[in-house]
């Protein structure tokens, strides 16, 4: 399982709300409006990247999806107010640095 960071940028307000839902059923949480953090096993992975390949195929959207090490993971920088569902939040993150600007 590695820490998987999935980010979009969808114009489309039904295709938009698919690939949340899509993303949601996968296990992974909403750290922004359009950034969605999780774990997931590398055939899990495959498999959420053609379902979003498939859900996007031939529309204006552009989705990256950015795998991170451990270690990269545990060097984050938090910075500011979550401005997501506060649970969802905290569910992704963990143990997180947190710095208030």
């Amino acid at each position: 399982m590695r820490w998987v960071l999935v980010i979009y940028d969808i114009t489309d307000d039904e295709l938009r709300q698919k690939v949340a839902d899509t993303l949601h059923r996968y296990g992974l949480a909403r750290v922004q409006k359009s950034a969605f953090l999780g774990k997931l096993p590398s055939a899990r992975l495959r498999d959420l990247a053609t379902k979003l390949q498939e859900l996007i195929r031939g529309k204006r959207a552009n989705i990256q999806i950015y795998k991170l090490c451990k270690h990269c993971y545990s060097t984050k920088i938090v910075m500011g107010v979550p401005t997501v569902n506060p649970l969802e939040y905290e569910k992704a993150m963990k143990i997180t640095t947190l710095i208030e600007v």
